[in-house]
Parts: C-alpha cells; structure tokens; sequence
C-alpha cells in the first residue's frame, strides 16, 4: 500500500502516540479502532516504542501502524523491521534522503517552508507532514503552498486539537491531520480505553469539505 492510499485510509486523523508500557500497545489500538480510527503512529520517543510496534503487528488487529519521530535511515528500517506500515519524520536530512532510493517501508517527511518543500520533492516526496503545524503559520500557511505545489497533499501535526482540526481538513491539500489530543498520557497511563474511545469517536466525526 502506497503512503497515498495509507494516509487516505487513516484520515481524517493519524493519533501521534507517545507508549511508555508496550502492554498498552494492543487494547489502545483496540479502543482506537472501536472509535473509527485506523491508524496510529507511536513516535520513537521512548525505549518501549519498537516493542509497541511490534506488539501491534504480530496481533494484526487491522490498524495502519506508523513509526513517528524517524531522525535517520538506522530508525526508518528499524521501524520497517518491527512491522511498522509507514514512517514518519519531523524533517528530512540526507541519510533519509539517500535512503529513499531502496525505501523499506513509505516515508512521510516533514516540512513547512518552500525551500524545505522544493528539497522533499526533489527527493521523490509528495506527501508530506507539515511540522509544526500551529507554529508555522497554522491552516493559513498549508493553505498558501496549494497553487504553487499543486502536486503536494500534507498531513499537519503538532499544536491542532479537536476544535482546530477541520480549518486543515477544509483545505484541498490536506488528506489528514496528526494529533496527539486522542491519546493522553494520562489517560494512557490510568489505562482508560473506553475514554480514548469516545475521544476517536469525536475524532473520527470530523468532516473533511474540501
């Protein structure tokens, strides 16, 4: 599956998910999949994160499983290696770069000026995540990169919440959005699922007009 077809599977919102407790890797996803949500990135944040994923792929629940916070190649095929779908970084350097020519799984890069934009495209990248989102000019400037990279589709992450979500999900450049929001660390942590439900639930609801 291509990260197009992955991402147009996951709209209207990927959760962005930091897991201390590889336990809390399946009934999350669970609880995710019950609200209508079918994706989930856990960022490379912590030392359980690989495990999670592995975790995930070996209980083939269906859930589009993302590797977020990939900084280098080593982590883009470690990620591939523990049965991540896609991967995700907040930007894009060489050794990404390079590394895009023999891809293990796909790679969503980010970028948010049009120099940084140029330079993804350059490299083979068309879908993009725009990082971070609610400091770098929000909706407005997602918008702005529309006529002039015509052929770029984004996925803004970082800062939106349930009550921001859809000013990107209006605009015709946006196939989904990133959001941490769903996923609480407190309630992760108190292992409330039925509540990360109903909060993918709402997420889910969200429409996109565009």
């Amino acid at each position: 599956m291509s990260i197009a077809e992955m991402l147009n599977k996951a709209a209207p919102i990927v959760p962005v998910v930091v897991i201390e407790n590889v336990e809390h890797a399946l009934p999350l996803a669970e609880a995710l999949l019950q609200g209508g949500v079918h994706s989930i990135e856990i960022t490379l944040r912590t030392d359980a994160a690989l495990d999670a994923i592995r975790a995930l792929a070996k209980a083939d629940t269906g859930i589009i499983i993302g590797a977020g916070t990939v900084l280098n190649a080593t982590q883009w095929q470690q990620a591939a290696d523990a049965g991540a779908h896609f991967a995700v970084s907040p930007g894009l350097c060489a050794s990404l770069e390079k590394q895009n020519i023999n891809a293990p799984i796909p790679l969503l890069p980010g970028a948010v000026t049009a120099s940084e934009i140029q330079r993804a495209l350059e490299a083979g990248f068309e879908f993009l995540k725009f990082f971070p989102a609610a400091s770098s000019g929000g909706a407005d400037a997602v918008k702005s990169f529309a006529s002039p990279f015509k052929q770029v589709k984004f996925c803004p992450t970082g800062g939106i919440s349930v009550e921001t979500a859809t000013a990107y999900l209006n605009l015709p450049n946006v196939v989904c959005v990133g959001g941490s929001w769903l996923t609480p660390a407190s309630l992760l942590r108190e292992q409330r699922w039925s509540a990360i439900s109903d909060l993918a639930k709402q997420a889910s609801s969200l429409d996109k007009k565009a």
